[in-house]
């Protein structure tokens, strides 16, 4: 399993990306896909051919300018800015990943997650389990594990070194300038401002975007800056697969973890790493979250508990999920459509969670406690249904009312 590389030929380069209205429809499907029934993709679909075929000769005619950006600050499960591009804007997003993605893709090493098709949270935690098994014999062997974290990854990404990497790979000149546009467009004189200042005040400000020096930093929250993000830290990925033999390697953003049988080889990499970070891509590790610790210990990763042969849900994960369900009590137990919606998306994302690991009791409670027929789970409790043909716009008091009866006969 030891990261399943494979000694195989680079892939053939991929036929010339083109800039046809059929690919901008394809962007404006998928990105709806995502936004479905937003303010500002209804906006859009209000004339919604003429806006495409618009956006579509922008493009071609190279007159294409990106419009104000919605920044707000969130507090959990940190303080940090947000950024919203418009919902044009993120069509044009999703042309340039839906171009050059595959690229791309066909160069990552397997251990890579987020931001990947098929390569999230629930690959991430059963991987780094079986580099846990792997390298422990199943927990009959000693051996260690690194942990470390980027610092300031977001803001602290060179634009200019990212489009010499993204350049290697992509030739087409209307695809080159569009990234340039994407990658170097300084959202910040435009922006919407939907937080108060006391809140963007709480952000740190090496954290900020808004603070961040000229030629610094990626939005948060823009489906081209995850990508990139992945994209500039594959550099970092390839260095420690193939120049120091990392087989048991694994990176989530810039949560990364490392495996090795003593210590010692583990702070040599751990060494070798940041001086390629620092070097190469202007970056560094936190030197506060470096951890070196036995393996049959246990360690956290992407809201895990590890341990050779066993996987836990970590208790602030699991906290996290009740403080989504108190926040929605709080409000008097809201059963509109968007509420709703809201509710079993952010608890079924837990639920998920729990599905990776010996989760049943937990899942169950976390269901039966909002359960009412404006809100359901399924009979193995691994996700809630909202039927919306239940929902009734002006319904909020019965549905409060069931809603409490829900709750407090399955308590």
């Amino acid at each position: 399993m030891p990261g399943d590389e494979t000694s195989s030929p680079p892939p053939a380069a991929p036929p010339p990306a083109a800039l046809t209205l059929e690919a901008v429809f394809d962007a404006y499907f998928d990105c709806r896909r995502h936004k479905r029934n937003a303010p500002s993709q209804l906006d859009f679909e209000v004339n919604l051919e003429r806006n495409l075929v618009a956006l579509w000769r922008e493009l071609r005619d190279e007159t294409y300018t990106i419009g104000p950006s919605i920044a707000f600050v969130v507090t959990h499960p940190k303080v940090r800015e947000v950024w919203a591009a418009s919902f044009r804007d993120r069509i044009v997003h999703h042309l340039i990943y839906n171009a050059i993605k595959d690229r791309f893709y066909a160069r990552f090493i397997r251990d890579t997650y987020a931001c990947i098709p098929g390569r999230g949270l629930h690959d991430a935690c059963r991987r780094v389990s079986g580099f846990a098994r792997s390298v422990t014999r199943n927990g009959n062997r000693p051996a260690f594990v690194l942990k470390a974290d980027v610092s300031n990854f977001f803001t602290s990404i060179n634009q200019n070194t990212l489009i010499e990497i993204v350049e290697k790979r992509v030739s087409e000149n209307w695809m080159r300038g569009l990234i340039r546009q994407v990658v170097f467009h300084n959202p910040r004189p435009t922006a919407i401002l939907q937080s108060s200042q006391a809140l963007f005040d709480r952000v740190p400000r090496h954290k900020s975007l808004m603070q961040a020096p000229k030629g610094l930093g990626l939005p948060i929250g823009n489906l081209t800056s995850q990508f990139f993000s992945n994209l500039y830290l594959n550099e970092l990925d390839q260095y420690a697969k193939h120049a120091l033999k990392a087989n048991y390697y694994g990176r989530y953003m810039d949560d990364i973890v490392v495996f090795a049988e003593s210590a010692h080889a583990l702070n040599e990499k751990y060494d070798s790493m940041d001086a390629l970070l620092r070097g190469k891509l202007g970056l560094r590790f936190h030197p506060n979250k470096k951890s070196i610790r036995p393996v049959h210990q246990g360690f956290a990763f992407v809201g895990f508990i590890i341990k050779p042969g066993r996987t836990y849900l970590r208790q602030s994960t699991i906290a996290s999920a009740k403080g989504k369900i108190r926040k929605w009590e709080h409000k008097g137990g809201p059963v509109d459509e968007k509420a709703l919606s809201s509710l079993g998306g952010s608890l079924n994302s837990y639920l998920g969670m729990l599905r990776q690991v010996n989760g049943f009791r937990a899942r169950r409670a976390l269901c039966l406690r909002v359960a009412s027929l404006f809100i359901y789970p399924d009979p193995e409790f691994t996700k809630l249904v909202v039927p919306r043909t239940m929902i009734k716009k002006n319904g909020k008091g019965a549905g409060c009312a069931m809603a409490g009866a829900g709750r407090s006969g399955s308590s």
